[in-house]
């Protein structure tokens, strides 16, 4: 009895180890095991170069019901939905569309090698290679935090345009410093601080003419659209938006011609700003660069640019304190 029961158990035990895959070789699959993940989806920095220029993309890539879907911010305007963005076996190909009528129509292909998206656009018959790296993992940041800070930068000294260059080598620079203040020419250069800063709170002091557009950018990368838009509705295109991506929470803005006041807080990706003393972004996350960037490195310090070849703004007062 004892030999039957025993024979019993080892019987009860094989057949549980092969129920459970815990019988080695002999085991059954796994079910239910999770498929690997689309390598595409996320967030990617991208930098296409031609023998010309380099100059930066932004990517993010998600699936929806089963569907990808994609947001793409090209070399200038607005970060925009994907018109189509499709997986043909190891590649991605997307695109924004054509244009405008008759218009060859841009379309990317990319895949994934040892962690970066490699990538080509082919406009017709131009193509242009680009590299998308992932953007830095922020961790919990904070722009409201208690900071210690470093010693002030006054990038403007109020008599000339001393510590600053500008974007493009081959136009003129069409800044002048008069008044006590800096102003650009319509239609003319934009104008780049020769210090680079990571994080940083600022200071500035600007006014516009009536219907001006310009832009500040905050460390080269995500601008702070400057806009004569007072009395209007918040838009994420409109004064002091992130551009594209977030619209001020209220309109500070003041009248054209009136000088206003903007504190910008920026640690990470997480920007607090106070326009004219109210605050209108408050620790807000920005998801990438924004039209306009000097270069997609968002790990990476970078300079203050301000817009001149859009409108004309003058500034009588631009100060960084560097985070330590």
């Amino acid at each position: 009895m004892a030999r039957l029961i025993a024979t019993c158990g080892m019987l009860a035990a094989c057949v549980y180890g092969l129920a459970t895959g815990a019988g080695g070789p002999t085991a059954s699959p796994a079910v239910g095991r999770a498929a690997p993940q689309n390598p595409f989806l996320g967030r990617w920095d991208i930098t296409a170069k031609t023998a010309m220029e380099s100059y930066p993309y932004w990517l993010e890539v998600k699936e929806e019901n089963g569907q990808l879907t994609g947001t793409f911010q090209d070399r200038g305007g607005a970060v925009r939905k994907l018109a189509e963005i499709v997986r043909q076996g190891n590649e991605l190909v997307f695109s924004l569309g054509a244009p405008r009528a008759n218009a060859p129509k841009p379309v990317h292909r990319a895949r994934v090698e040892n962690g970066k998206l490699i990538g080509q656009l082919t406009t017709g018959s131009t193509t242009v290679a680009w590299i998308g790296v992932r953007p830095p993992k922020w961790g919990n940041r904070s722009a409201n935090a208690a900071h210690k800070f470093g010693r002030a930068v006054a990038l403007f000294n109020g008599r000339d345009l001393a510590g600053w260059t500008f974007q493009f080598a081959d136009k003129p620079s069409g800044w002048v410093a008069a008044d006590g203040a800096m102003t650009n020419e319509q239609l003319g250069n934009n104008i780049v601080s020769e210090r680079r800063f990571t994080d940083f709170s600022l200071l500035m002091e600007y006014r516009v003419e009536k219907d001006s557009n310009s832009g500040l950018y905050l460390r080269g990368r995500y601008e702070l659209q400057v806009l004569d838009d007072a009395g209007k509705p918040t838009s994420p295109t409109g004064n002091m938006a992130v551009y594209g991506r977030v619209a001020p929470s209220v309109n500070a803005s003041k009248p054209a011609g009136e000088w206003q006041t903007v504190e910008a807080t920026l640690v990470g990706n997480r920007v607090t700003v106070v326009l004219n003393g109210r605050t209108i972004h408050d620790n807000v996350a920005i998801d990438g660069i924004t039209g306009g960037a000097l270069d997609s490195d968002e790990g990476a310090s970078g300079p203050i640019m301000i817009q001149g070849d859009h409108s004309r703004i003058w500034v009588r007062k631009l100060v960084v304190t560097p985070i330590l």
